[in-house]
């Protein structure tokens, strides 16, 4: 049985971990997900961004390539519910752009982060799960997490121009693109079976609809 590396990419509230989930509980892969309850950082990146967000995309960026160097020692196929290309593209970025994060410390981040991207396995397949901004923005609420209290419509939406900049670009591997707010692989068997149908076509290299 051939191995596969996929990962998940997307934006806050999109659908990540729980596909995750479902993928590998349904398909016995192994899952690898992002770093929230453990993280040493975060509460204080809530509390002083500036301050810590060096600090906290350095741990991220050394916790994704652990995941990616274990994912690709174990036998299984395996599914991450973010990608490591993220932490650069789309919220180092975001952090820079928005004065949180220094230029020398920008410029340091990225000299690392090509580094280590370089020496990680490259992924099967990157499934860019993607919904509009009310939607997330609903999911968020509903999930009720206090460090989000401060995400705001207006930061998703800059989140999601980014994505569109870096998959416009993105060649490492095969992009499947799913629309999430139509979807419900939570409740719905037969909404996850579809995923898991285009997941492994295009796996197998088969053209599939996006949707």
């Amino acid at each position: 049985m051939t191995k596969h590396l996929v990962v998940v990419a997307g934006n806050i509230g999109v659908g990540k971990t729980s596909l995750t989930e479902r993928i590998g509980a349904r398909l016995g892969w192994w899952t690898g997900y992002e770093s929230v309850v453990d993280n040493p950082y975060l509460a204080d990146f809530y509390t002083d961004m500036h301050a810590w967000a060096f600090h906290l995309q350095i741990f991220f960026l050394g916790h994704r390539a652990d995941q990616y160097m274990e994912a690709a020692r174990d036998p299984r196929s395996a599914i991450l519910d973010r990608s490591i290309y993220e932490d650069f593209h789309i919220f180092a970025r975001a952090l820079h752009q928005l004065g949180d994060m220094a230029e020398r410390d920008y410029l340091a981040y990225r000299r690392l982060f090509n580094l280590v991207v370089d020496s990680t396995p490259r992924p099967n397949l990157l499934i860019y799960l993607k919904a509009p901004v009310h939607i997330l923005m609903d999911r968020i609420r509903r999930r009720a997490r206090n460090m989000e209290t401060g995400i705001s419509p207006e930061y998703l939406a800059l989140l999601d121009s980014f994505y569109d900049d870096w998959l416009s670009a993105f060649d490492l591997c095969p992009v499947l693109t799913i629309r999430t707010d139509d979807l419900d692989y939570v409740h719905q068997s037969n909404h996850l079976d579809t995923v898991i149908e285009r997941i492994q076509e295009k796996l197998t290299g088969k053209e599939v609809m996006e949707f």
